[in-house]
């Protein structure tokens, strides 16, 4: 027959203390794991020929600029109907 233990209190804090620690080790070694790869990410750069930088630098340059237009297109858009919407409050409603 199973025994049941003296104390259940103790049994519920072993397993969440239990828990906790596999969670945060879990957590621990994802962060290792992140910071090993951006370090040889950021190595595999620093190695590569100077043409093959320029090309990625390139990339990032044309990326950057099509997210820039896009969200200039949106502040645009913004402005523009903020300025209506000020100007149809600014005239006198017919009514």
């Amino acid at each position: 027959m199973a025994r049941l233990p003296a104390n259940p209190i103790r049994t519920y804090v072993i397993t969440g203390a239990v828990a906790a620690i596999t969670a945060v080790g879990t957590w621990y070694g994802a962060g290792l794991k992140t910071r090993q790869d951006y370090g040889q990410e950021r190595k595999a750069v620093l190695e590569a020929p100077i043409s093959e930088r320029i090309e990625h630098m390139e990339l990032a340059k044309t990326r950057l600029t099509s997210q820039k237009m896009a969200l200039q297109n949106k502040i645009d858009k913004l402005t523009a109907k903020t300025a209506e919407a000020a100007k149809s409050e600014a005239s006198p409603s017919a009514g």
